[in-house]
């Protein structure tokens, strides 16, 4: 097959996914104006960038960027830090400040992304993990197909059992992402069992990709990435949390220290590219969208198995493709860092990344490391060898990206 050959798929591929990609300028219209609203709404100001030092007392740019995040998401209050280091540490201050000594904590879609294991402590090699605080551990299996068991949930809930947490987003697993229909009628099913259970959705990848969050689906509380979504492509680092009051105070005492919370913590003179991130989230979710709409059907096309097929609804920003090997993996994953506008020269192999199970390789020619908004493809060098794509903020280097590097693989 040569590139030409490529280029006869591809605008098939364009027709192909027309009405879909139109679908998701419709959801950037309503998510940008929802984020637009609730600047006006709270009256942001050239001042609100000008960010603190030292303890970061009366920040009020910090404070009102907090009280966005909350409109936004749907949330009571929220927490955004740079602090945060990822979005497993967000999610991890939310699981360390809300769960005690002799409380049970329930994963209720499979086993958690391979970075939260460890903080978990199902993965042997982390001090100080969620179960050396003697909080048990319990998790529903997916089904064979991968979806959600949500019939088995009563025989998983137990009096002790006082936290469940929902993963929207696939991570290194081979099921469907969530919608924030899939999460409702979880969370519904939850409340159901045991009503005063706390719903935790780890909403990496998932921002804006619905015109609804979680928190309007009855989660209590989301977390997840200033790198991934809702950073717009420009936030350096950071996280973010959302949801009752209560539970994110709780986290945030975590983050920093209990009886400070969220009073404190300097925003460093980054607060003008934390509000122009979320500001533009919208849009730039919408390229990404688009892209791994396209380049999921061109799989389809040459015969591999994706998920999720073109017609199938997404809750996230990521596209799997099983490739069936770990030559094939790796030669994808190089033909994307190849067409980066980072780090294009580097050659890719397999190796060992902190909280990660199995050899990772990793295309990502990125402008902030890690930063999943950004074009990449990755996955665990293990059977069945699965690529997960993800992110792009230009559809059209999504697309040139994708054909070089199939060009190269094929």
């Amino acid at each position: 097959m040569t590139f030409d050959d490529l280029l006869e798929i591809s605008k098939k591929t364009e027709d192909d996914t027309k009405t879909r990609r139109e679908e998701v300028r419709h959801i950037e219209e309503h998510n940008q104006l929802k984020v637009l609203k609730a600047f006006i709404s709270r009256g942001v100001s050239d001042f609100h960038f000008s960010g603190s030092s030292g303890y970061g007392y009366h920040d009020s740019g910090r404070d009102l960027l907090d009280e966005i995040y909350a409109e936004v998401f749907g949330g009571e209050k929220a927490l955004v830090r740079w602090q945060f280091v990822s979005g497993t540490h967000a999610i991890s201050s939310a699981l360390f400040g809300i769960l005690r000594p002799g409380d049970e904590f329930l994963a209720v879609t499979g086993p958690p992304y391979d970075t939260l294991a460890k903080v978990i402590g199902i993965v042997p090699g982390a001090k100080g993990s969620i179960m050396d605080w003697n909080i048990n551990y319990r998790e529903v299996p997916l089904r064979e197909d991968g979806t959600v068991d949500i019939e088995s949930f009563e025989k998983h809930i137990t009096k002790k059992t006082r936290l469940a947490l929902i993963q929207r987003s696939r991570g290194y697993c081979w099921r469907k992402s969530l919608t924030v229909d899939d999460i409702f009628l979880i969370v519904k099913r939850l409340k159901e069992i045991k009503k005063d259970i706390i719903v935790l959705v780890d909403n990496c990848y998932g921002e804006f990709v619905e015109e609804k969050e979680p928190l309007q689906g009855g989660a209590d509380l989301i977390a997840g990435s200033l790198i991934k979504n809702p950073g717009g492509g420009i936030c350096p680092t950071g996280g973010y949390i959302a949801g009752r009051e209560d539970l994110v105070e709780l986290a945030a005492g975590r983050l920093t220290a209990p009886g400070i919370g969220s009073e404190v913590g300097t925003s460093m003179y980054i607060n003008r590219t934390l509000y122009q991130g979320l500001y533009l989230a919208p849009l730039l979710v919408s390229q990404a969208l688009s892209g791994m709409i396209w380049a999921g059907s061109m799989f389809e096309h040459l015969n591999y198995i994706t998920s999720p097929q073109r017609d199938e609804k997404r809750g996230d920003i990521v596209q799997a493709v099983k490739l069936g090997s770990k030559e094939k993996l790796i030669k994808f994953c190089q033909g994307i860092q190849s067409n980066s506008p980072v780090d294009s020269h580097v050659n890719l192999e397999g190796g060992y990344t902190p909280g990660y199970r199995d050899k990772i390789v990793m295309a990502a020619g990125n402008f902030i490391q890690g930063a999943s908004l950004e074009l990449s493809a990755d996955g665990p060098l293990r059977e069945p060898f699965i690529a997960y794509l993800q992110g792009g903020l230009s559809y059209f280097h999504t697309k040139y990206a994708v054909l070089r590097a199939l060009e190269a693989f094929i």
